[in-house]
């Protein structure tokens, strides 16, 4: 996914910069100040954890949560879906307040 969308944006897993274990709160807060992270993710359960929706809003992170039936789909629908979806996300980002948090449904519509 990064090679297709270089230079313009750069596409990291939180594997190549983190261990697996790593608390989000802790994560969240190491990358905040180095640039405006865009936090894509089908961890869910974090928009609804008050610790780690105040680590995320004070790094100044705008967060898209994969609603769930992401999972539910094979790799290669997952990278599908995405694919296309993956313009407006940019889009939606480039337009967002920090900390903002929209949520992304399996058919790519996305919601504040």
């Amino acid at each position: 996914m990064s090679a297709a969308v270089e230079p313009e944006h750069k596409v990291v897993h939180l594997k190549e910069r983190f261990k697996a274990n790593e608390e989000d709160a802790v994560w969240m807060r190491k990358l905040a100040g180095e640039q405006d992270w865009i936090i894509v993710t089908a961890d869910v359960r974090i928009s609804r954890n008050p610790h780690e929706v105040r680590a995320w809003q004070e790094a100044g992170h705008t967060i898209f949560f994969l609603k769930p039936g992401w999972t539910d789909l094979t790799f290669w629908e997952q990278m599908n879906k995405f694919s296309r979806c993956f313009p407006e996300i940019i889009q939606t980002a480039e337009h967002a307040e920090r900390g903002s948090c929209f949520f992304v449904s399996v058919n790519g519509k996305i919601q504040k």
